[in-house]
């Protein structure tokens, strides 16, 4: 049988445009919200360093 997996792949999308532009991994034991990072988004509405929160 197998078992859940601690560590996850979650898709990260920027709050201004919405675009998903990175992937990264988290600790699902350890972080139960909803992680938010400051990163580069390279679309050309954007173009600067803006919070990007983890996607569904």
């Amino acid at each position: 049988m197998a078992q859940k997996d601690v560590r996850i792949v979650v898709v990260m999308a920027c709050n201004e445009c919405h675009a998903r532009n990175y992937t990264t991994s988290k600790n699902r034991n350890n972080t139960k919200e909803r992680l938010q990072l400051k990163k580069y988004c390279r679309r050309p509405s954007c173009r600067k360093h803006t919070v990007h929160r983890e996607d569904k």
